[in-house]
C-alpha cells in the first residue's frame, strides 16, 4: 500500500512505496525455461500502489522496458529527487488512476534491479552467476510474473500495460494466459524485432564484450566494463530519440565553447549529452543484464512461437480488448509494426482500438508527459472497468 502525498503544489504522487520480493522455484522444483535449462530459486522484485478492491477486479500489471525496474511510480523516501519511471502516468487522477486501480510492477527476470539475473548469487557457487545464468526469453519473464500473481492471489487482470520490451510482454501475456487478461495496452512495440533493431542491439552487445574488463562476463568483484556499457547505452539511446527531437534539442550547437577544439573532446552538445547518458547508465545498470535482456528481445517472435509463423493464428488465442498505440517519430518500432498487430487482431474479430500519436520525441515518447496519451489510456481503462462490472 502507499500513502498519497503531494510533493509540491503541481505534482501529485502515489507517495512512498516499498520494493518487495517474492522467491519461488526452490530446488528440486526449479523453473524450466524455454531453452530447456532450469533455474531456481528465482526471485522477483516488485512494487504495488493503489488499493486492491474486495473482488480483486481492479488489478493492472505494468511491464517495463529494457532498463526499467519495479519502481513505476512514487518515491522511496520523502527527499528522493526523482519518482518512479512512469510517475507521469501512474498515480491519483492520472492516466492509470491509483484511486481506482491496484497497480503491480515487477522487475523482469534477467535484470539487475532486484530480480534474479547474472549479477545475483548462484547458490551452487556462492558467487555471481555471470554467464552461468541461463539465457532467458520474454516468455520466461512472463512465466515468472505469472508465478508472482499466483502468489498474490490474483486470478484475473483488468489490464496489462507496457511499452517497448514491456509491450512484447503485454502481447505474450495475452497469448500465453488469455483467460487472465481482460484488456491490453501495448505501446510502441512489435511482435518481432526487425533486422535494424537486432543490428543495433548486436553492436551494443559487441561494445560491452570488446571491453577487456568484461572478462567473459566474470567481472564481479573487480573492475567493471564501464566503457563498453557506456558505449552500448549511447548506441541504444540514439535509437530511442528521433531526428527531429535531436535537431530541436541539440542541432549543431557547441558545448560550452565558441569554436571547435580541434581534438577529440566533446565539441557538440549532442556528444556531451550522449557521454553523460552513458556514464549515468553505468552507475545504475549491469553490463551482463544488458546482454541478456537485449538478447531476449531479439529472440522474441510471437508469430513463430505461438502462431506457426502467422500473427493471425497467434492472436486467435487472445480474449482481451486491445488499445494499440504507436508514435509518429518512433523509428525503432515504427507504426507499420503496430498496424500489423491491429490487422491480425481485427481479422480475429477482436475488440481493438488503435491510435498513432503525433510526437516528435521518438521511441521514448511513451515515457514522456502527453495529455493525449494519458486521456486515451484513462478512457480505455474506464470503459473496460465499467464493462467488467456488468
Amino acid at each position: 500500500m502507499s500513502e498519497y502525498i503531494e510533493h509540491d503544489k503541481n505534482r501529485i504522487s502515489v507517495g512512498i512505496v516499498a520494493k518487495q520480493f517474492y522467491s519461488f522455484a526452490e530446488p528440486p522444483d526449479e523453473m524450466v525455461l524455454e531453452s530447456g535449462a532450469k533455474l531456481g530459486p528465482v526471485t522477483l522484485a516488485y512494487e504495488t500502489c493503489g488499493a486492491l478492491n474486495s473482488d480483486k477486479s481492479n488489478v493492472i500489471l505494468i511491464l517495463h522496458a529494457l532498463s526499467g525496474d519495479s519502481h513505476v511510480a512514487g518515491y522511496y523516501k520523502e527527499d528522493d529527487e526523482k519518482p518512479g519511471w512512469w510517475d507521469v502516468m501512474v498515480g491519483p487522477g492520472k492516466g492509470i488512476d491509483t484511486n481506482r486501480y491496484f497497480v503491480i510492477c515487477s522487475n523482469i527476470l534477467g535484470s539487475c534491479m532486484g530480480s534474479s539475473g547474472p549479477c545475483t548469487i548462484n547458490p551452487k557457487t556462492v558467487l555471481a552467476y555471470g554467464l552461468d545464468f541461463p539465457v532467458v526469453t520474454i516468455g520466461d519473464m512472463v512465466k515468472a510474473q505469472k508465478a508472482l500473481l499466483d502468489h498474490l492471489g490474483i486470478r484475473k487482470l483488468l489490464a496489462v500495460v507496457g511499452g517497448s520490451i514491456g509491450g512484447m510482454q503485454v502481447l505474450e501475456w495475452c497469448v500465453r494466459y488469455p483467460e487472465m487478461v481482460s484488456a491490453a495496452i501495448p505501446l510502441a512495440t512489435t511482435v518481432k524485432h526487425s533486422a535494424l533493431a537486432i543490428a543495433f542491439n548486436e553492436v551494443a552487445r559487441q561494445a560491452i564484450m570488446a571491453d577487456p574488463k568484461w572478462n567473459h562476463g566474470d567481472y564481479y568483484g573487480g573492475p567493471k566494463p564501464d566503457l563498453g556499457l557506456a558505449v552500448a547505452r549511447m548506441i541504444g539511446h540514439i535509437t530511442y530519440l528521433s531526428d527531429e527531437s535531436m535537431r530541436l534539442k541539440f542541432g549543431r550547437r557547441l558545448q560550452d565553447k565558441s569554436d571547435f577544439s580541434f581534438n577529440f573532446n566533446a565539441d557538440f552538445q549532442v556528444e556531451s549529452y550522449l557521454r553523460y547518458q552513458g556514464k549515468k547508465f553505468v552507475d545504475r545498470f549491469d553490463a551482463n543484464s544488458f546482454l541478456y535482456i537485449t538478447k531476449a528481445s531479439d529472440y522474441y517472435d510471437l508469430e513463430k512461437q505461438h502462431g506457426e509463423g502467422s500473427a493471425f493464428k497467434a492472436f486467435a488465442k487472445t480474449q482481451a480488448k486491445f488499445l494499440v498505440i504507436s508514435f509518429t517519430s518512433d523509428w525503432l518500432y515504427p507504426t507499420y509494426q503496430s498496424r500489423a498487430i491491429v490487422q491480425a487482431l481485427k481479422k480475429n474479430g477482436r475488440d481493438v482500438s488503435f491510435c498513432e500519436i503525433e510526437a516528435e520525441w521518438g521511441h521514448d515518447a511513451f515515457l514522456l508527459p502527453n495529455e493525449r496519451l494519458s486521456a486515451l489510456i484513462r478512457g480505455f481503462l474506464e470503459r473496460v472497468f465499467h464493462e467488467s462490472r456488468k
